[in-house]
């Protein structure tokens, strides 16, 4: 199986978020995609099917369970097709458990077309303050919790712990594992930062994470009062985004850089 990993939402070899990239000829059972999901451990991988319509089947996988919309892995999938399979096309299509995903050539960046997901919001849980150190300004959910903070320093800040934050699906009543806990501040160099969290799908810190921003770009579009917004999600391995509020869907986009193309040995 053609298997390629690509740093999403980054121009450097080494930053953004990695995503692996998996190209079957037909769909492996889902126990072989999520074997190789944990053996390549990386926060997702994709995989991809390309059907007689010339869309693609487009499915994702953490190290723990098979999940239903992914950003950078989408973003890296689209660049793997540009790049090998695709190399005339300026618009791919891939059909997802999130609906039919489109991803179209904006110059050097990818721009995905994602719905949007606003959060209402919603009790600040103990659980939350008391894993994250800090005291929220506010708390917000939608399908991730938005916890917002005071600044950029404050969010460098935070180390999670971890133990604590897993107590938060019994204590919001949560019957899934499919939510992670986005932390958001104003930006000084970009209009706004982030970080998130999803130790329940075995992500403790995810690097770039595309589906928060659906979450955050209403957010901070209606915080701001812009509709195109820069963003940085400030982990350790840093990823840029560039969001733009279109109402009931988002649209986000950024580069891409291979790291590494081979071959995975599929059981027999």
């Amino acid at each position: 199986m053609e298997y390629h990993v690509i740093n999403a939402f980054t121009d450097k070899l080494f930053g953004g978020n990695p995503a692996g990239v998996c190209l079957p000829e037909a769909w492996p059972t889902s126990s072989t995609m999520q074997s190789i999901a944990a053996e390549n451990n990386l926060s997702e991988t994709a995989f991809l099917v390309k059907k007689e319509s010339g869309r693609y089947g487009l499915r994702w996988f953490t190290p723990t369970l098979e999940i239903d919309l992914c950003g950078h892995a989408t973003l890296a999938s689209a660049f793997v097709l540009f790049g090998e399979r695709e190399k005339d096309a300026n618009e791919l299509k891939f059909d997802t458990a999130s609906g039919t995903l489109t991803v179209t050539r904006e110059g050097e960046r990818l721009c995905l077309n994602f719905p949007a997901t606003p959060a209402q919001e919603c009790p600040a849980y103990p659980s939350i303050s008391e894993a994250l150190g800090v005291k929220p300004l506010a708390v917000f959910k939608s399908i991730d919790f938005l916890v917002l903070v005071e600044d950029e320093e404050v969010l460098r800040r935070i180390a999670p712990d971890f133990v604590v934050l897993m107590q938060l699906k019994a204590e919001a009543g949560i019957d899934h594992d499919r939510f992670g806990v986005i932390v958001t501040a104003p930006g000084t160099e970009c209009d706004f930062v982030s970080r998130y969290f999803a130790p329940h799908v075995g992500v403790p810190e995810d690097p770039v994470t595309g589906r928060a921003h659906c979450t955050l770009t209403p957010f901070w579009s209606n915080q701001l009062g812009k509709k195109v917004m820069e963003a940085r999600q400030l982990s350790a391995r840093v990823g840029d985004l560039r969001c733009e509020d279109c109402g009931g869907r988002v649209k986000i986009s950024g580069k891409a850089v291979r790291y590494l193309k081979g071959t995975i040995e599929q059981p027999q």
